[in-house]
C-alpha cells in the first residue's frame, strides 16, 4: 500500500534552470529494515544548499506558488553535470513518527515511535528511512530531535578523528556555528584543548560565555598573532574548516608552522617536521580554495564527511556516539531555530534568501505539516 504526501524536489537541466518544486508523492510500503516515517520537523542544514540552492540567481528567479526557478551560473553547472535532468528529494535528516515497518526485527521494534532519521529526503510529509540510521527520541519533541543527527555526530566525529591521529587539541574555523557550539560544549566535557576562530567580537563573547578557553577573532588586526599564542599554548596542529574557499586553512597552516619552526632547536630548509593537517567539511565560501604554501613539507589537506567517517570508525564507535546524542539531545546536543517555514515557505525569495546565507545562529527549521 502506498502513501502520498507532498515532497519537494530539486532538479538541474543541462541549461542551468534549477528548479525547486513542492508536488505530491507516492510513498511506497517499508520493506525490510526500512520504516516509513511522518515527517514532523527537518532542519535546512548547510549540507542541504548544496543540491537545494549552490550558486543560482535567486535574486532574479521566477516564483509561483510552491515553485521557484533560478539560473545556475558557471562554473558551478558544469560542476555538477553528474545530477542534470535528475529530480532529486532533498533534506538530510529530521524526526517524525514512524507509521509503518518493514518486516525486520529492529524495524519493527521502531513502531509507532517518534525518531530522528537522515533519509535524504526529510524535506517532505512522508519519509522512507533505514532503521539502522534512525534514533529513537523518547519523551522529546520532533523539534528537540530534528537536528540530532547531522551536527551532533559531526561534532563527535571531529573528536573522534583527533583522537584516533593521536591529537589532543582541534582548530576549528567559523566556531560560533551551531556545530561550532556543540564541539565547544564536547571539547569542555572531554578535556579536549579547542581553538575556536570566529569573525566578531560578540562571538568571542558567545562562545567564551560556554566555557570556551581559546576563542582568536580573524578579522582582528592582531590575528595571526592572537592565533600563534592559542596554537603554541594548545599545540593543536590539526583543524577542521566549512568555509572551504579562500584562503581560512592557508592561514591556519601558516600559524602552525611559524609556532612549530619557533619551537626548532635549528634551522632546516625544509620547515618544521612537525605535520599539520587541515580537514575540509564544508563550502560556505563557494570561491577557489587558495594555498600559498609557505607551511615546510610536512602537511595536508583533506576532506571530511560524516558518512565515510561513521563507516571507518566502526558500529561500536557509532553505537557509543548515537547513546551520547540520545542522552544529552537537550544540554549538549540542543539547537537552536531562526524561523520555522513549511514546504511551500521554504520556496518564497524572502526566506530563501535568508537561509542561504548560513548567517551564524539563524538556522531554519521546516515542518511539513504547517
Amino acid at each position: 500500500m502506498t502513501t502520498t504526501g507532498k515532497q519537494l524536489f530539486t532538479t538541474l537541466t543541462a541549461d542551468g534552470k534549477l528548479t525547486l518544486e513542492v508536488a505530491e508523492s507516492q510513498f511506497p510500503a517499508p520493506t525490510g529494515n526500512q520504516v516509513l516515517v511522518k515527517m514532523e520537523a527537518a532542519p535546512i542544514n548547510p549540507s542541504d544548499l548544496a543540491i537545494l540552492t549552490s550558486a543560482a540567481d535567486f535574486e532574479n528567479a521566477e516564483y509561483t506558488p510552491g515553485k521557484v526557478a533560478a539560473q545556475m551560473p558557471e562554473p558551478f553547472l558544469s560542476g555538477q553535470k553528474g545530477r542534470h535532468g535528475q529530480r532529486l528529494p532533498a533534506g538530510n535528516e529530521g524526526a517524525g513518527t514512524v507509521i509503518a515497518t518493514g518486516d525486520s526485527d529492529m524495524a519493527k521494534a521502531l513502531m509507532g515511535a517518534r525518531v530522528a532519521c537522515v533519509p535524504g529526503s526529510a524535506f517532505s510529509q512522508y519519509a522512507i528511512a533505514d532503521a539502522m540510521m534512525c534514533l529513537p527520541l523518547g519523551d522529546h519533541s520532533a523539534e528537540e530531535g530534528a537536528s540530532s543527527f547531522v551536527n551532533p555526530m559531526t561534532a563527535l566525529g571531529f573528536v573522534e578523528t583527533a583522537k584516533m591521529e593521536g591529537h589532543d587539541a582541534i582548530i576549528h574555523l567559523a566556531a560560533a556555528s551551531n556545530l561550532g557550539q556543540m564541539l565547544n560544549r564536547i571539547c569542555v566535557e572531554d578535556g579536549m584543548k579547542l581553538v575556536n576562530i570566529v569573525r566578531k567580537d560578540e562571538h568571542v563573547e558567545l562562545l567564551k560565555s560556554q566555557g570556551a578557553t581559546h576563542v582568536v577573532n580573524s578579522s582582528a588586526p592582531t590575528y595571526m598573532a592572537d592565533l600563534r599564542a592559542a596554537i603554541a599554548e594548545t599545540g593543536a596542529f590539526l583543524g577542521f574548516d566549512p568555509i572551504g574557499g579562500g584562503q581560512a586553512s592557508d592561514g591556519v597552516l601558516k600559524a602552525m608552522e611559524q609556532v612549530a619552526a619557533s619551537q626548532m632547536g635549528e634551522f632546516s630548509r625544509y620547515g618544521s617536521n612537525q605535520d599539520k593537517k587541515m580537514y575540509m567539511y564544508g563550502r560556505l565560501d563557494l570561491g577557489p580554495t587558495i594555498l600559498t604554501p609557505s607551511y615546510g613539507l610536512q602537511w595536508s589537506i583533506s576532506g571530511w564527511l560524516l558518512t565515510p567517517f561513521l563507516q571507518r570508525a566502526g558500529m561500536e564507535t557509532v553505537v557509543r556516539m548515537r547513546t551520547r546524542v540520545q542522552q544529552n539531545l537537550t544540554t549538549t546536543f540542543a539547537s537552536h531555530y531562526k524561523a520555522k517555514v513549511t514546504l511551500e515557505g521554504m520556496l518564497e525569495k524572502d526566506a530563501i534568501s535568508d537561509y542561504r546565507q548560513m548567517k551564524t545562529g539563524e538556522k531554519y527549521l521546516v515542518t511539513p505539516w504547517g
